[in-house]
């Protein structure tokens, strides 16, 4: 049978009366001192269904509640020398007759509390409180959860449905912004945009919020980069190119020689640009492969560990 809290501090931690902030590493013992913390508070008369514990994973509050049932249903069945050892160790305490046969009562308490042991992901947890007030939450009474399957498939028809309208024409800033978007990613990329748009929406929203709208979300977003409202993607590309440290790009392009075949292509790629001096800005594109992946995302690593 599983025993008490392994270390001083495990036992510290599963105190009720105590407020307590864990932070451990996978494999410490983080759900075993939650486990013993819930069967004290048990043993201390605290009711099954005033129990609430949130876990990331269903796996992980699938773990606690087996965990728990399988404790209590030892307890039940455990001889009294064994049973007063295991509360021994658990509360460092010297357990008396009543609490001996509080602790085997408490596994049929459990399996007979209205909605048992509250053990559930954040997700379902906020769920039920939706389902408890919607109105207050200002969603419908009675509303369902889609899955991750009908979820996409709502997507996918709602990102057919924006693309119908900006095709129409009914909704003149719709196809503004649909033609914009679609000059700068290929018909491929157009979904797996949508689907990064649709996941980082509520950070976007506060952003917006944030900043007073989309003017002021640009217009933050230009003074981080140094861009001016008037300027285009070109005058931009021209004004960085002006501006480069190129002492210090051809100091790391002289690094890159000395690593892998891939880093001294990118270092020649460095080397062609900087001695194109005016002609810097025309060929900007050829010298952003030596940084970016062919779909224009930044390198994982932009040297070998030898170079570094």
């Amino acid at each position: 049978m599983t025993r008490a809290a392994s270390y001083p501090q495990q036992a510290e931690a599963s105190t009720p009366n105590a407020c307590v902030w864990v932070s451990a590493s996978a494999g410490s013992g983080k759900t075993k001192v939650l486990a013993d913390r819930v069967l004290r508070l048990l043993l201390r008369g605290a009711r099954p269904e005033k129990i609430l514990c949130l876990t990331f994973t269903r796996a992980a509050a699938a773990e606690m509640q087996n965990r728990i049932r399988r404790l209590l249903g030892e307890w039940a069945i455990a001889g009294d020398e064994e049973l007063v050892e295991i509360l021994r160790g658990l509360t460092d305490e010297e357990p008396g007759e009543t609490v001996l046969a509080a602790a085997r009562r408490l596994f049929a308490n459990v399996l007979e509390a209205p909605g048992g042991l509250k053990i559930q992901t954040i997700h379902a947890f906020c769920e039920s409180l939706l389902g408890r007030f919607p109105i207050e939450a200002g969603v419908v009474p009675h509303f369902e959860v889609m899955d991750e399957r009908s979820a996409a498939e709502a997507l996918e028809a709602a990102r057919d449905e924006i693309l119908v309208l900006a095709h129409e024409g009914r909704d003149e800033r719709l196809t503004s912004a649909v033609r914009i978007v679609t000059g700068w990613v290929q018909e491929d990329e157009f979904a797996m945009l949508m689907t990064q748009i649709t996941g980082q929406s509520g950070r976007l929203r506060r952003l917006l919020d944030r900043r007073g709208g989309r003017a002021g979300a640009e217009r933050a977003l230009r003074e981080a980069l140094g861009i001016a409202a008037e300027d285009t993607v070109e005058e931009a590309i021209e004004a960085a190119s002006r501006a480069v440290p190129e002492d210090d790009l051809r100091a790391a392009a002289s690094a890159l020689s000395e690593g892998s075949k891939t880093d001294r292509e990118r270092a020649e790629i460095i080397r062609t640009w900087l001695d194109a001096a005016d002609e810097r800005p025309a060929a900007f594109d050829a010298y952003a492969k030596a940084f970016l992946t062919n779909d224009g995302k930044i390198r994982a690593r932009l040297a070998a560990a030898k170079v570094c």
